[in-house]
């Protein structure tokens, strides 16, 4: 999760505090709305930094 914070600091110029709780109301959003088979996995992506980035790549966002 932390890459994903300093992606949006980057991109916002948002303080890392409120780049956060902006991060984790979107997953958080996204953990609601997703089936629970998809929604658990944003926890596992997160944790695994590497996936991340590669997923993050593949949408052109890395």
């Amino acid at each position: 999760m932390n890459e994903l914070v300093k992606l949006v600091m980057q991109k916002t110029g948002l303080p890392e505090d409120q780049a956060k709780a902006a991060v984790e109301t979107v997953l958080n959003f996204l953990k609601q709305k997703l089936p629970a088979p998809i929604a658990g996995q944003i926890d596992g992506l997160l944790a695994g930094g590497g996936q991340l980035d590669s997923i993050m790549k593949g949408l052109g966002l890395g």
